[in-house]
């Protein structure tokens, strides 16, 4: 057996051979700390190059010194002389090394080294007789000890959630978990790019608040200790960056984790990364621009084309997205003519002829959602505003001009997927005390979604709050469709997960 094979746990290890390898290492580490040895007590490594870029730039480091650090992933043991490979931030590198290089004690301290060690490797850039860039290792230091073997192949555990609970080993033994890590940090900054560039500034809010307002979820609830009150978890970021814009600040943004009180799936996660912005004097069509010109930048940076493709599925950002009012979607796919509906009564009928189920509080502009949601989304592929929501649905939103029981809304689609969600942002105080008293009224009716009245933000209001558009876009979402990744899982590096129980 090649000796990068060796002390690996395969499918069929045991947890007790498993105990057998780590009381090696073990062993092992006892050895080292009797020789003077311990890894553990090393504070710094001074790194040159890392691997990626020593390939890039080969021609004009060959026969150069570089230094490198990383972990070890296999060892070929020839004798006087091996080959090993050391995997670093952004990728990997075959080392040589030979005793009469590294000495004879060290040459034996890189013999006893296992797969997964750090190591730390000085030497000269040269390419094999096979044509593998590699280093050729001068000097060769232990810098921390793996005491727990590696997986042979991690995808090949029959438990997926390990990869999950145990994103350390899976960004270890997938390099693409790590592209697709390293794709979402860059997808963020290219975002903070694009509105730091149109003016915008970022911002903090709070996350622990007295009125979780903003959007339609069920809070998390804990208690304040110090001041003995009940704070809730952030849902939103929509209310606390309106006051800003009612202070001047104009352009504000924020990326951070909200938190809702709901379930698991592909698309959700209780906690999650929501960015919203808010822009005065300008409207929804200003936000619809905006994305546009963003989604756009995001992907031509990242992916390096504005054309992305998911699970097999081209969608092209290039063209002009489509524009859509909401009432029409619902024309085309359902066959159903609101613009013929007027009343509650007219709106039940044709939601039971059509196996809609409806609940007793709900309204007219609620139905009009329900048979969105039934009857649209899927179809919802390419990018597609779809626009003019019933006002019941949008408690922050301005009433349309030329018909006051629809508002100023748009949620961008893409494959069959809701992105992003915007508004002519409401403005009016007396007008928004009415909308919050109807969120009274279905919060008392037990509706756990439903939202309160903010004093506060109904008080800045007061002060008065200019025209203004605002948007909020799910991070997490993107980074699926920019990465190709099945799940929300998948882009988020510690998803929530039920606690194992022992």
């Amino acid at each position: 057996m090649a000796e990068n094979e060796k002390n690996i746990p395969t499918a069929e290890t045991t947890e007790q051979d498993v105990h057998k390898l780590m009381q090696v290492r073990l062993d092992k580490l006892s050895e080292l700390r009797e020789a003077g040895k311990d890894p553990f007590i090393i504070t710094k490594y001074d790194v040159t190059h890392h691997t990626q870029d020593i390939k890039d730039s080969f021609t004009e480091l060959e026969g150069r010194e570089v230094s490198i650090a990383g972990r070890l992933m296999s060892k070929r043991v020839m004798g006087k002389a091996s080959f090993a490979n050391v995997m670093d931030r952004n990728g990997n590198i075959q080392i040589y090394v030979a005793r009469d290089d590294l000495g004879e004690d060290e040459y034996k301290d890189f013999k006893r080294m296992d797969i997964g060690d750090i190591v730390g490797v000085k030497g000269f850039v040269f390419e094999t007789k096979t044509g593998e860039k590699s280093v050729h290792a001068k000097e060769l230091i232990l810098l921390s000890k793996s005491l727990k073997p590696l997986p042979e192949k991690f995808h090949g555990l029959t438990d997926t959630e390990m990869r999950y609970r145990q994103r350390y080993v899976d960004l270890v033994m997938n390099p693409d978990v790590k592209t697709t890590f390293i794709k979402r940090s860059q997808i963020i900054s290219t975002i903070r790019r694009f509105l730091d560039a149109k003016g915008f500034i970022e911002v903090e809010t709070p996350m622990l608040v007295a009125n979780a307002g903003g959007a339609a979820a069920r809070p998390f609830e804990t208690h304040f200790n110090a001041l003995d009150e009940d704070l809730k978890l952030r849902i939103s970021l929509e209310l606390y960056l309106k006051r800003l814009i009612v202070g001047g600040l104009e352009r504000v943004y924020e990326i951070g984790r909200v938190f809702r009180n709901e379930g698991l799936d592909t698309r959700h996660n209780p906690e999650f990364t929501l960015m919203e912005l808010y822009q005065a004097y300008t409207d929804y069509n200003g936000m619809m621009d905006l994305t546009e010109e963003m989604y756009r930048t995001v992907a031509q940076e990242v992916n390096g084309s504005t054309t992305i493709t998911y699970n097999g599925i081209e969608m092209d950002l290039g063209k002009p997205f489509a524009r859509v009012r909401m009432i029409d979607a619902i024309k085309e796919y359902a066959g159903v003519d609101f613009d013929k509906i007027d009343t509650l009564e007219e709106a039940q009928a044709v939601a039971k002829e059509k196996h809609i189920e409806f609940e007793p509080h709900h309204k007219r502009g609620d139905i009009i959602n329900l048979f969105f949601e039934e009857y649209c989304e899927d179809h919802m592929i390419q990018p597609t505003f779809v626009m003019d929501h019933p006002i019941e649905i949008s408690p922050l939103t301005k009433k349309m001009p030329s018909d006051g029981r629809y508002v100023e809304r748009f949620e961008f689609y893409m494959n069959g997927w809701e992105m992003a969600n915007a508004y002519s942002e409401l403005n009016d105080p007396i007008d928004q005390r009415e909308r919050f008293a109807a969120q009274d009224a279905l919060a008392e009716a037990g509706d756990e979604e439903a939202q309160h009245t903010d004093e506060d933000f109904l008080n800045a209001l007061m002060i008065g709050m200019p025209p203004t558009g605002g948007i909020g876009y799910g991070i997490d979402r993107l980074c699926m469709l920019m990465t190709d990744s099945a799940a929300i899982r998948d882009v988020l590096l510690f998803p929530t997960m039920r606690t194992v129980q022992d």
